[in-house]
């Protein structure tokens, strides 16, 4: 049996980090108990951990080759391992092992993802007569006791699954579709992909932990629909990336937008694709007084990467909001919703310096990091920053509000090249309507056909700012003629109403 995983890029710290990482030159029972059990109460909100057992550590990196387990051991260890999780760990908790070989010798790696039932305890000792349990948690690339304030918040966090690692009962098993799943492990290179087309598909959901409950009951897990299920806006409504080019300004009639979709890591790839060849211009300014010619861009693709990426991994998806990118003139906005999490100053965030003690999507960053879109490890805005520099363009800007409402990133143009970004696109033209409109856009327009206060368009629209419900759709819509107010020479008139024009109704039948 293999895990889904890349072992080698494991070992070698790529992938997960080392603070998730924990290496046994043999088997110790109660060492592992509070491992296992540390990693099961994912007190960050990381994802769970590794253990790997048969390899040495050398101040916290693995000495290789592997000291090794011996192989007529390995059934004995993961029954022993079984029985500590029914009996060792209140709730019980059964992590997932899979025996490899590595330079000819055997190793356990044992992979316990964050529970859904923490926080849990394990016992003190595996003393016959022990009647002491504790709660541990990860410290770095440590396993400790909780205590005091730490055991506190660790209980705050009783029953708060991220969402993306929660069960959807709204969905099925048969949600998550084989040939995307094949696709994943074939792309991470997981030893698992050379087995997953022979084994039962619940017995492979249930290894990559995508599904859980019993087998009469078996539900799908919200990060699964979301990378296995070609249309995961069916379970997640604004599951997308917009993409809506300004050539000549947002205050111009012109402009255009596209929508990419699909499972997550496809969205991501579809968007960078299109930004590369639409926005991405190479720049080369000669000298006369010397051979060499400088060379820039507009924009660094690396930037805009990490951007785009980042707003995937970190944006909520109980929210119906799409993930919007702006290209305008001079500059380009990644916007996502929420913001950044309060443990982060606004100070702090303006000056880039952004550590958070915990993710809002542990599952999706794991998936992100084996197909080596994402690090994870906090260094999502510095490498933008370097990017940045790298390639002489201005310092990018990291924008929030004090509700922590949406994050914002302004990457701004080279400073050579300003004033000169047209995107190589071509608008819908319609009627006085230059652009197709989002889905947001259309489900408004429909609602105030006939006429709606605000309040009820915000509450119609599950939209929880009403800046960004004004900011973001009335005022563009009013803009272009689409939506009008009942009492336009009193904006502010309390018994304010917004409804479609002739012109919104012909754009929303065409």
């Amino acid at each position: 049996m293999s895990l889904p995983i890349n072992l080698d890029e494991i070992l070698k710290g790529r992938l997960v980090e080392w603070e998730r990482l924990e290496f046994k030159e043999g088997w110790n029972p109660e060492a592992v108990l509070h491992t296992v059990c540390a990693f099961a109460n994912d007190f960050h909100n990381l994802g769970g951990g590794y253990i790997l057992i048969g390899i040495a550590a050398d101040q916290g990196r693995p000495a290789l080759p592997p000291v090794g387990i011996d192989p007529n051991r390995l059934d004995a260890i993961q029954q022993e391992l079984l029985n500590l999780g029914y009996h060792r760990i209140q709730p019980a908790y059964h992590p997932i092992s899979a025996p490899y070989e590595i330079d000819e010798r055997h190793i356990l790696v044992i992979w316990c993802p964050g529970g859904q039932h923490r926080p849990y305890k394990a016992a003190e000792s595996l003393a016959k007569d022990n009647r002491t349990y504790h709660y541990y948690i990860r410290k770095q690339s440590s396993t400790v006791r909780a205590k005091g304030e730490d055991e506190r918040e660790l209980m705050s966090l009783a029953a708060r699954i991220p969402f993306d690692d929660r069960i959807n009962q709204s969905a099925s098993i048969k949600d998550l579709q084989a040939s995307l799943i094949y696709a994943y492990l074939r792309d991470i290179k997981s030893r698992l992909a050379d087995e997953a087309t022979g084994m039962d598909f619940a017995q492979l959901c249930r290894q990559m932990n995508i599904v859980d409950g019993p087998a009469e009951f078996l539900f799908p897990r919200n990060v699964g629909l979301m990378f296995f299920n070609e249309h995961p806006e069916r379970f997640f409504p604004y599951t997308q990336i917009d993409v809506v080019h300004f050539p000549e300004g947002p205050g111009a009639s012109a402009f255009t937008e596209q929508s990419f979709r699909g499972p997550l890591n496809r969205m991501i790839e579809d968007a960078l694709r299109h930004l590369r060849s639409t926005v991405i211009r190479e720049h080369v300014v000669k000298h006369g007084d010397r051979a060499e010619a400088d060379r820039f861009f507009n924009y660094p693709f690396a930037a805009l990467e990490e951007a785009l990426v980042n707003a995937v991994y970190h944006r909520s998806y109980e929210e119906r909001e799409p993930i919007e990118v702006r290209i305008l003139p001079d500059h380009i906005t990644i916007t996502s919703y929420p913001g950044a999490d309060r443990s982060i100053s606004l100070e702090d965030l303006a000056a880039g310096k952004v550590v958070s003690r915990r993710y809002r999507n542990r599952r999706i960053g794991d998936f992100l990091k084996e197909l080596e879109l994402t690090e994870g490890r906090g260094t999502g805005i510095p490498k933008i920053r370097r990017a940045m520099q790298s390639n002489g363009s201005p310092p990018a800007e990291f924008k929030t509000d004090d509700d922590r409402t949406f994050f914002t990133v302004v990457l701004l143009a080279h400073s050579e090249v300003k004033n000169q970004i047209t995107p190589h696109v071509t608008p819908h033209v319609a009627p006085h309507v230059i652009r197709d409109l989002s889905e947001v856009e259309k489900a408004l327009l429909e609602f105030c056909l006939t006429p709606q206060d605000r309040g009820s368009i915000q509450s119609h629209l599950r939209i929880k700012n009403a800046k960004h419900l004004r900011e973001r759709y009335l005022k563009p819509l009013l803009s272009l003629g689409l939506l009008e107010m009942t009492d336009p020479e009193h904006p502010k008139a309390p018994t304010q109403k917004y409804r479609t024009t002739v012109l919104g109704r012909t754009a929303l039948e065409e």
